[in-house]
């Protein structure tokens, strides 16, 4: 072990050199006097720990530990003093420094010696343990937002496909099927190619409705639009009365601005037509002040906070992960029978994390 002692006084040094070799700690005990002889020695030496008289001739021990501790790796320290009363032994205490100790019970160095060694040691595992944590949290968030980005550039892929093959097959059917109407004079033929004509229409509006959920189209035409055509469905679908209130003076918000907010909105009717199908939802949006907020309630039956840490779905965690990723953030409030708020909120300028939409033309 390398103990570094900051003392003035050779008898003192050597009385606390020999107390501490008495309970056991050995190694190298090296003196200095001065702040600039203890900065020089933590330099050179890899001390285990450093003990400080309290007052020393021009500085005191709470001024070493400024100095000391600015250092990638400070070692702990004790202060082992005949000139320290309480409250100074609680400042420092309260200030990182390990222990005191006066110089009245040298006997006790060894013990105090290995508690803050021991005390240092887990304070140490514990900011390894934090800095290990955050990493991890970091690749996790920065894993979600690349899924979320490749899951929406799938999505654009899938609705071109959509588009381009399945749709424009669709309408060949169709053209197909008006040419043989018109050829034709058997009733039964004619039957049939309603028939089958009824069931493209339906194919196409299908398509449509698949196209607008996978890469929404309709976002090029603005976010009030999408998300207004966003509310007709879900009250065409639901039954439920869905109030739209949109304050957007923007005319072009940031593409990935604009796409979180549609999927935060798509996602919460979702779930209001899910678990509160009878309740009437209103939709709030405003670009005041350079943030844009997104507020989405219902007067559903609403449920415990405590459950968003318990439900195994990945839907609010997404939007939140969404929000995030747009240097904004999202806020879940509901309480049971008072209904369900959702709120996004994010700033308009961060082009760095705006990147522009795919298109399906």
């Amino acid at each position: 072990m390398t103990v570094l002692h900051l003392e003035d006084s050779d008898v003192d040094h050597l009385l606390v050199t020999r107390a501490a070799q008495a309970c056991g700690i050995s190694g190298r005990f090296i003196r200095v006097e001065d702040k600039s002889s203890l900065l020089a020695a933590l330099s050179r030496y890899d001390a285990d720990v450093v003990l400080m008289d309290f007052n020393l001739p021009g500085f005191s021990a709470m001024e070493a530990w400024a100095d000391i501790r600015q250092l990638d790796a400070p070692p702990p320290c004790v202060i082992v003093s005949g000139a320290i009363g309480e409250a100074a032994a609680v400042e420092a205490i309260q200030a990182g420094i390990g222990d005191f100790l006066h110089k009245d019970n040298l006997q006790e160095i060894g013990r105090v010696i290995m508690r803050t060694l021991k005390l240092h040691a887990a304070q140490a595992e514990r900011k390894k343990t934090a800095q290990d944590l955050a990493e991890s949290e970091k690749r996790i968030t920065q894993l979600a937002r690349h899924l979320q980005t490749a899951l929406e550039k799938e999505r654009a892929a899938i609705s071109r496909e959509i588009h381009d093959e399945i749709g424009g097959a669709l309408a060949a059917i169709k053209l197909d099927l008006a040419w043989i109407g018109r050829h034709s004079a058997q009733a039964e033929t004619l039957q049939r190619v309603d028939s089958a004509q009824d069931m493209v229409r339906q194919a196409l509006v299908a398509t449509q409705r698949i196209m607008q959920n996978t890469r929404p189209a309709i976002l090029d035409q603005g976010l009030g639009p999408s998300v207004q055509w966003l509310c007709e469905a879900h009250s065409r679908r639901t039954g439920a009365s869905v109030k739209l209130s949109c304050e957007l003076r923007a005319e072009n918000l940031p593409d990935a601005v604009r796409l979180g907010a549609y999927r935060t909105v798509q996602e919460t009717l979702t779930n209001a037509g899910k678990y509160a199908p009878n309740s009437s939802v209103n939709v709030e949006m405003s670009d005041a002040g350079g943030v844009l907020t997104v507020e989405i309630t219902d007067t559903g039956p609403g449920f415990e906070s405590h459950r968003l840490e318990e439900t195994p779905g990945f839907g609010l965690k997404g939007l939140n992960e969404r929000a995030h990723a747009i240097g904004g953030w999202l806020d879940v409030s509901s309480q049971p029978g008072r209904g369900t708020r959702i709120t996004l909120t994010a700033p308009l300028l961060m082009p760095a994390l705006n990147p522009p939409l795919e298109s399906n033309q």
